[in-house]
């Protein structure tokens, strides 16, 4: 018997019967259910977000930001409703708690009540970091709570890059406000340098000027130190003639009382003559005398008197003159009293003037000093003027003159500053298309599995009769990877047709299909013919290895050591490789490696069955040439 002849063979009896065939059609659509359905589940998952429930609930009372009442939370949450990356709907806390432990909602967040207020913190003296309150029932979905993790982490990110923006565009209006003002006071630099220099100037002049007062003083302080000592000398004089003065006029105040005296007495002589002259002619008269001798007596008595007259007039005149001596006197000696006093409150001034000139000479010393003093340092004012109106320029300078427009770009740039262009080598059409390599190889895996469920790995009367092993071992693998290359064509177009997914290099992927959908035949037939019902078995622990092994779903690196080792081993790590690359358009270099692999492992474990063939004929006898009931 040839091989062809054993494979139809095989074929009739798994179609001998209604339920035969009913029971070969489950087990070919096995694969294409399982791969079909879990990628059609799965074809776009993130697509339909919108459709995921999710509260919202907003405690925050707000506050003020930057001048203005603002609540930030209530924005978020506005803007999050409007973009409809979520069924969301905006509920109290109450309502959001009920709903999680029911299922109305998979996940909630809330902006607590300080919202606004932390996020206002950042220009304080005293920032703190604004909380988002996450919400979740693992009981309802895991995935739910992962996926609500993301979106909080986005809505993070969404806040911070607006609040970093606003910021980012205060902070700039700030900067460009400065550069303003520096402009204002450089120009307010290069007025004072100006007057500084006029002051400069001014500042010499002055020098100059206290120089000379200096001078003058000096010799202003010469001279009232010689007033003073000759004041003192006057005053010192001045109280001698004084003195003198007094005695002076004491002595002539005792001559006038003595002339007055004279006076008085010569006064009443004269005025005694005509008395005397008349008593006389009476006693001449009463004598005796003639007339004649009276008036010889009268004529030398009235010479006398004449005499006594002139003397009396002298001494009168003399009288005058000691009274007007005695008043000279008087004012002499009052004069000199007030030249003493004058003289006295001169010295007194003289030396005040004195004093006054010397601190004035120290006064203008003290000036002359102090006016270098301040050429100087208008000197040192006036290069430090100039250096401040130049760093102020230079300052000014070095902050960029943006419009606003412009400060408004540099903000948003500030919020996101990076902008992730994403170049891909090969890009997987969605999230199902992404998961198809893996699922298709393990669906291949499964059908293969479910068919040796009914296909006998090895015919036993063949085994006896035949005595080739080889023969045998081709008809026991071909059988059903023929039938695995139906199901791989049932699930490619299953994928292609009814998910929609485009294919690089569709021939390719067809191709790989069958391919490892007759290496996994190879691999369980070898399994049942060392092992029987144990080797089926152990496809099915093979199976569980290569899920977690295969990197399907996650990278291999992350696998523990043990299980990473094994992908390096077991094919259908290579099948999901090569998938991806001619169903993405990768590197066919590598599709050549995962051939080679699948190829290796095709061809060992067929040899491997065909050495248990081998075995298997020397131990067979006319007892297996008896139908088997299961094979």
């Amino acid at each position: 018997m040839k091989v062809p002849q054993m494979i139809a063979a095989e074929l009739r009896r798994l179609t001998s019967t209604r339920m035969s065939v009913i029971a070969l059609v489950a087990l070919l659509a096995v694969p294409i259910l399982y791969g079909g359905l879990y990628l059609w589940a799965n074809r776009d998952p993130y697509g339909a977000l919108a459709d995921v429930p999710a509260a919202i609930v907003v405690a925050d009372t707000g506050a003020e930001v930057d001048g203005t009442m603002r609540n930030i939370g209530d924005e978020a949450a506005d803007e999050l409703i409007a973009d409809g990356s979520f069924a969301w709907e905006r509920v109290s806390a109450e309502e959001a708690d009920a709903g999680l432990d029911d299922g109305t909602y998979d996940f909630a967040i809330e902006f607590p009540e300080d919202f606004t207020a932390a996020v206002a913190s950042i220009s304080s003296g005293d920032p703190q970091r604004a909380d988002i309150l996450l919400h979740t029932n693992d009981a309802n979905n895991y995935l739910a709570s992962t996926i609500g993790t993301q979106a909080v982490e986005r809505i993070r990110t969404t806040v911070a890059e607006k609040i970093v923006a606003e910021a980012g565009l205060t902070m700039l209006d700030a900067l460009d406000q400065i550069r303003l003002s520096l402009l204002d006071a450089a120009d307010g630099a290069s007025q004072l340098t100006d007057g500084l220099a006029t002051a400069g100037d001014g500042a010499t002049q002055l020098a100059g000027g206290a120089a000379q007062l200096a001078e003058g003083t000096s010799q202003l302080a010469d001279g009232t130190s010689q007033l003073a000592d000759g004041t003192a000398e006057l005053a010192t004089g001045a109280s001698s003639l004084s003195d003198g003065a007094a005695q002076v006029a004491a002595g002539t105040a005792e001559l006038a009382a003595a002339a007055d005296r004279v006076g008085a007495a010569s006064a009443s002589v004269v005025s005694a003559i005509p008395d005397a002259r008349t008593d006389i002619a009476e006693r001449l008269t009463t004598a005796g005398l003639d007339q004649a001798q009276i008036d010889e007596v009268l004529a030398v008595l009235d010479e006398v008197g004449s005499d006594v007259t002139a003397v009396d007039d002298r001494v009168q005149s003399t009288v005058s003159s000691i009274d007007r001596l005695d008043d000279g006197a008087a004012q002499v000696r009052d004069g000199a009293a007030a030249l003493a006093d004058g003289t006295a409150t001169a010295a007194a001034g003289a030396a005040s003037a004195a004093d006054g000139a010397a601190r004035l000479e120290d006064g203008a010393a003290q000036l002359d000093d102090g006016a270098a003093a301040l050429v100087t340092g208008i000197d040192t004012l006036e290069d430090g003027a100039a250096q401040l109106r130049d760093g102020l320029a230079d300052g000014a300078a070095e902050l960029p003159a943006y419009d606003a427009a412009t400060r408004e770009a540099q903000a948003d740039t500030l919020g996101d500053p990076l902008l992730i262009e994403r170049s891909s080598v090969t890009e997987a059409q969605n999230y199902g298309a992404g998961l198809a390599p893996f699922f298709a190889a393990l669906a291949g895996w499964i059908g293969i599995y479910a068919l040796f469920l009914i296909v006998k790995p090895v015919s036993k009367r063949a085994v006896t009769a035949l005595h080739s092993p080889v023969r045998i071992t081709l008809a026991g693998w071909a059988t059903p990877a023929l039938l695995g290359g139906v199901q791989m064509v049932g699930l490619f177009g299953v994928l292609a047709l009814a998910l929609g997914f485009s294919f690089s290099h569709p021939l390719a992927t067809l191709g790989i299909l069958v391919l490892a959908s007759a290496t996994y035949a190879a691999i369980v037939l070898a399994l049942n013919v060392w092992l029987g019902s144990v080797g089926q078995f152990l496809g099915l622990v093979l199976m569980v290895l290569q899920l977690v092994t295969a990197g399907g779903t996650f990278p291999w690196q992350t696998l523990p050591a043990p299980l990473a080792a094994l992908h390096h081993v077991l094919p259908m790590g290579y099948v999901v490789d090569a998938m991806r690359q001619v169903m993405y358009g990768g590197s066919m270099d590598r599709v050549l490696v995962d051939l080679t692999v699948l190829l290796t492992w095709l061809v060992g474990a067929g040899i491997l069955a065909a050495i248990g063939v081998t075995r298997m004929t020397h131990f067979r006898t006319l007892r297996d040439l008896q139908p088997s009931i299961i094979g």
